[in-house]
């Protein structure tokens, strides 16, 4: 079971640095590069919820099955961290297919790219959180602390929004929307937080129940 798990952790980390580094390259390569710069580009690439999920997965696992034992592994190794890394790509996933996936047709590396981020890794690591997770007590409230982050990342989104115009998504673009409308929008993304969020709770609840 051990070197099972360890072949999906290492896996599923190759993917995903694969997958952040090849989508930097494409926006550093990119039309748009050559207007915004190198350093905004960069920092345009930081600003996707979708980068910093995947990179939350690419640096866990990594540092997982290269350092499991130490301080970084063990943090990365909780249930709380494991499953709050499963439901941030999770979201991911199911935000982008449900509502952005059709905003545009990537091609090419780009398309390898869009759907490695977006469909593969989400897929690939909450299968891995659902085999491999131990099945420990995660209690309800677990969930409060899970919403510290996207909450961050939206105002932040916002702040930079409205000081450089550029907006990571469609649906939190003020500046296009009216702040009334990314409110709502907002708040739906964030009531999917906490469904899926409960979900996750429930099934290792429930998992524990199992085995017990």
């Amino acid at each position: 079971m051990r070197d099972r798990k360890k072949i999906w952790m290492i896996a599923i980390a190759g993917i995903t640095w694969f997958a952040l580094v090849l989508q930097l390259y494409l926006m550093l390569t990119g039309p748009a590069a050559s207007t915004l710069g190198t350093v905004n580009t960069i920092i345009n690439f930081f600003s996707y919820f979708t980068i910093l999920s995947n990179l939350m997965v690419a640096v866990s696992l990594t540092v997982s099955s290269v350092s499991p034992a130490s301080a970084a592994g063990k943090f990365f190794s909780k249930i709380t961290v494991c499953s709050a890394i499963a439901l941030y790509i999770f979201i991911v996933g199911l935000v982008y297919n449900l509502v952005l996936r059709n905003l545009w047709k990537p091609e090419g590396w780009q398309l390898v790219a869009d759907n490695l981020l977006h469909v593969i890794v989400p897929l690939f690591y909450v299968i891995f959180w659902i085999l491999f997770t131990p099945k420990k007590s995660l209690g309800w409230m677990n969930i409060l602390p899970w919403l510290i982050f996207p909450a961050v990342y939206l105002a932040y989104s916002l702040l930079r929004g409205a000081s450089t115009g550029w907006y990571p998504y469609p649906f939190i673009n003020a500046d296009q929307l009216g702040y009334g409308k990314v409110v709502i929008n907002s708040l739906l993304v964030l009531t999917a937080i906490v469904v899926f969020g409960l979900a996750i709770v429930g099934f290792n609840r429930y998992g524990k129940q199992k085995t017990e």
